[in-house]
């Protein structure tokens, strides 16, 4: 079971992306507002639609790509504004270290929080 599988319920859809074209957000037409809004980075969806844990879901997606991270699960993604947070439990520093290094390279990602994670 991959990632996105398993931390959201979903397959990877046929368009993913670890780091897609952002959608353009239609106007809001019922103010003054009439300009197209752009999608934060870390709010940026699988394919490019606006997403509150799209970041979570992108790097879920880098995670599932990388075959060295495909079978890590006791370790699980979430985010904070657009730091990425790994808990739970990796079997060694290295792959925490490409974790990080991974998650880093997600468009949106300023940070990598490993408090909550641990080695075993």
């Amino acid at each position: 079971m991959g990632w996105l599988q398993r931390l959201f319920g979903m397959e990877k859809p046929e368009n993913a992306e670890v780091n897609p074209t952002p959608q353009s957000i239609a106007p809001d037409t019922t103010s003054s507002n009439v300009a197209t809004q752009s999608i934060p980075p870390e709010r940026l969806g699988l394919s490019g639609e606006y997403d509150q844990s799209g970041l979570a879901k992108r790097v879920a997606l880098a995670f599932d790509q990388d075959p060295q991270l495909d079978d890590v699960n006791t370790l699980w993604v979430a985010q904070t504004g657009s730091t990425v947070v790994l808990k739970g439990k990796v079997p060694s520093q290295e792959i925490l270290n490409k974790m990080v290094s991974v998650a880093n390279s997600v468009n949106g990602a300023t940070d990598v929080d490993t408090n909550q994670a641990t080695i075993g």
